[in-house]
């Protein structure tokens, strides 16, 4: 009886512990680090946004605790990517990093998050190394990796009968990446790339490269543009009067939150993308009033990013009642979840990339409506990942 009393006892102050950790632990500090100025400033808004109304609408607790920012403007600008995160993780003692939009940037994350052990959750950046070869039990992504928009859009072109194409980006691991998934998707099918065409990151000069597009002459073009490049690129492409004549394809940046900036240049193009308007399911449509309502206006596939990374955050503090030290456990919560999206429901792999459905969608006013799925529940091979 008395040894009864005693595990009777024992139960219930472990019980108590784990319920009331979260109620007697700090606040949760969580890193942002986005960029906030430059090319990639709007996005970085937008993934801000969708988070902080996924952590509202929990009402600003997650795993039971309330919620701290801490926010570093990372500029876009991997020079300064490691000072910056290790300012958040070592000075400011952050429990959570979120970030970031730039591929080199968010690459500087991940090695320190590898090395400190911090969680991050990275809700764009889709540099292949952070779920291959950087994978680790605390580094999750919300968003996509480079190779999975660009395969679907290949295999996308190879059905509309072109043989022959040019690839065009900027020189960095995001461009690189997107233009290899395109290939895998079209040459598998016997389409050839003619010609890889590329200008450091961030110019925006592209008439000598679209001249060289004209006297190449092919059935198609893919590129991968984000941002004030996009918007520049799309607008460059109609003066040149190569829109009507060379049909244009991207990865779903090209004109996922530029449409109304490239004023009309972009309508009818084709992307593909995580992330479509007029999706019919009851979660899309209830984010993007509550999007609407919060901010006065519509949200775009970097807010549904920022919105899912808190979606994932959550799901993994509430399976260890807020405490950020049981690394394993928060990881194989997330990993055995199905996480109901605005843009459909996703799993993660192994390797912690989305696995999702990539759709075709057709650029209409300021808008991108879905045409179909491209490609069904497409999971990133994750090359030199250990743990997958």
């Amino acid at each position: 009886m008395k040894l009864f009393k005693i595990t009777l006892i024992a139960a219930a102050i472990l019980g108590f512990s784990a319920a009331s950790y979260a109620e007697d632990a700090k606040p949760l500090k969580v890193g942002l680090m986005l960029p906030a100025t430059g090319t990639f400033a709007a996005l970085g808004t937008a993934i801000e946004n969708g988070f902080k109304l996924y952590t509202k609408e929990q009402g600003d607790k997650l795993g039971g605790r309330a919620i701290e920012f801490v926010k570093v403007d990372d500029e876009s600008d991997p020079a300064k990517a490691t000072d910056n995160v290790n300012k958040l993780i070592k000075g400011d003692n952050v429990d959570v990093l979120i970030g970031t939009v730039h591929s080199g940037v968010a690459m500087a994350m991940a090695k320190a998050a590898k090395e400190s052990g911090t969680i991050l959750i990275v809700p764009n950046a889709g540099a292949q190394a952070v779920t291959g070869p950087m994978c680790a039990p605390n580094i999750f992504r919300s968003s996509f990796s480079n190779w999975q928009p660009g395969y679907a859009m290949g295999e996308v072109v190879a059905q509309k009968g072109h043989k022959k194409v040019v690839t065009i980006t900027w020189k960095y691991a995001a461009g690189d990446e997107s233009v290899q998934g395109f290939k895998d998707g079209f040459t598998k099918s016997g389409g050839e790339v003619i010609k890889e065409l590329n200008l450091p990151f961030p110019n925006v000069e592209f008439q000598a490269l679209l001249t060289e597009i004209a006297s190449l002459k092919p059935d198609a073009v893919y590129t991968f543009f984000a941002g004030g490049g996009a918007v520049k690129f799309v607008k460059d492409y109609k003066a040149a009067g190569l829109k009507d004549s060379i049909p244009l394809y991207g990865a779903g940046f090209l004109t996922d939150g530029t449409l109304e900036a490239q004023g009309g240049d972009g309508e009818g193009l084709l992307t593909t993308l995580h992330y479509a308007e007029n999706l019919d399911n009851a979660k899309d449509k209830a984010f993007r009033t509550a999007y609407n309502d919060a901010y006065k206006m519509q949200p775009d596939v970097y807010a549904v990013q920022g919105y899912d990374a808190a979606q994932i955050l959550k799901v993994g503090l509430d399976a260890v009642q807020g405490d950020v030290s049981k690394k394993a456990e928060f990881a194989a919560a997330v990993e055995a979840a199905k996480f109901d999206s605005p843009r459909g429901e996703f799993t993660l792999s192994k390797a912690h990339n989305p696995v999702q459905d990539i759709y075709l969608r057709e650029a209409k006013g300021k808008e991108n409506p879905v045409v179909s799925v491209a490609t069904k529940a497409l999971a990133d091979p994750a090359k030199g990942c250990a743990v997958k």
